[in-house]
């Protein structure tokens, strides 16, 4: 459901699956440990294999977000599907969170 990569400040996580109320805790707390490390001031998701978000995802996408900024980080997305996508332009999340091409 998740996999990473760090380079130098930053971390891509690649999620896969759903991303609803059932899943939002468990990955909430990985990208939490991912993130932990103060060194790490760059937060990419890779939501290519990403097939379905509802509002817990969005909520938890906004708390990484949010912790990010605190830090003076930043963060990402990449490779939303048109589902994923849509439901991002939706809740204005593109305009707190690059989107990479």
């Amino acid at each position: 459901m998740l996999t990473h990569v760090k380079r130098q400040n930053a971390v891509r996580v690649k999620l896969s699956g759903e991303l609803d109320h059932n899943s939002a805790g468990p990955i909430r707390t990985q990208l939490d440990s991912l993130i932990a490390d103060p060194s790490i001031t760059r937060l990419e998701l890779d939501l290519n294999d990403l097939s379905f978000m509802d509002s817990s995802g969005i909520g938890m996408i906004i708390g990484r977000y949010k912790l990010m900024a605190r830090r003076g980080g930043t963060m990402a997305v990449l490779n939303g599907n048109r589902h994923v996508d849509r439901i991002f332009e939706m809740a204005g999340l593109y305009q707190i969170i690059e989107k990479l091409a």
